[in-house]
């Protein structure tokens, strides 16, 4: 199996026990993966055996995945003014990084969620309770916060949002960042070129600061630039392009985080195509 200097990844299925999910993650020659610990569109979770949890620990020891990212599930709205949301949100977070420890994950990323009709600064009030509630229990899980594409009073958008709960929550080693490339582009963040990359840069470490950024979800966009559209799209077929992502790529800092990818699934030899195109803009930028 060919080896990269990257640690690349997509997120797999946990379908038919979460320890096949590494088997699926080595057939398409990951070195990093993503998945959700449970049904990601119902709040009940069923118990991790002892068996699967072990079985898993000892595929990704031994095959050198790193990093393992846990998703929380798509009900979470840590934005919500709706208490019984609201902490049934802070409760299923709270889980997903107590599964994430028994598996060795090192990351659990969480979309923030939406404020509806009360207002972003009502919902990154909301976001800032959450977390610093979360954020009481140790753990060596370090807990990712994704940026949205902005549509509505969704939170998270721009860096600047970030950079407000990363200061109200407090200096703490276990929050970082996770950069989504559909979301980001989606909320006005152009990066399809090398010079626009290198401003993207600098606006993050303007705002929350780079050491803050751990991990980038590379998905194209549909929508045009600034378009709030959440979709995601095949790698080189939406707006972004291969060009866009070669820049993006290129960035010396950029290219060394740990990349996952959350294109379609529309085929079988999805997974593999999008794989393709990332490694060959990786190995071309190396080449050059």
């Amino acid at each position: 199996m060919q080896s990269f200097p990257q640690r690349v990844g997509v997120h797999v299925s946990i379908s038919g026990g979460i320890e096949r999910a590494v088997s699926r993650a080595l057939r398409l020659g990951c070195t990093a993966m993503q998945l959700f610990s449970r049904n990601p569109r119902g709040w009940k979770a069923s118990p991790l055996s002892f068996r699967s949890v072990a079985a898993f620990r000892q595929a990704i020891e031994s095959k050198g995945i790193d990093p393992v990212v846990v998703h929380t599930p798509y009900l979470l709205n840590l934005a919500s003014g709706d208490e019984a949301l609201h902490r049934r949100s802070i409760s299923a977070l709270a889980l997903d990084i107590k599964r994430a420890e028994r598996l060795k994950a090192r990351f659990v990323v969480t979309h923030l969620g939406s404020a509806k009709g009360r207002g972003k600064a009502f919902g990154l009030d909301r976001v800032v309770k959450a977390l610093k509630i979360v954020m009481r229990r140790e753990s060596p899980v370090v807990v990712l916060l994704e940026n949205s594409a902005g549509a509505g009073n969704v939170v998270g958008a721009s860096f600047e949002e970030l950079q407000e709960i990363f200061q109200r929550v407090g200096k703490n080693e276990r929050l970082r960042f996770c950069f989504d490339s559909c979301h980001g582009f989606a909320a006005g963040y152009d990066f399809r070129s090398p010079e626009k990359t290198e401003a993207l840069v600098r606006e993050m470490g303007r705002t929350f600061g780079m050491g803050q950024l751990a991990l980038l979800h590379l998905n194209d966009c549909p929508g045009r630039l600034g378009s709030r559209i959440d979709r995601h799209e095949h790698i080189g077929r939406g707006k972004i392009g291969l060009s866009g992502f070669k820049s993006l790529l290129n960035h010396p800092f950029l290219r060394e985080l740990p990349m996952i990818l959350e294109t379609p699934k529309d085929r079988p030899k999805d997974d593999f195509c999008n794989l393709s195109c990332i490694r060959g803009l990786l190995q071309n930028d190396l080449a050059g």
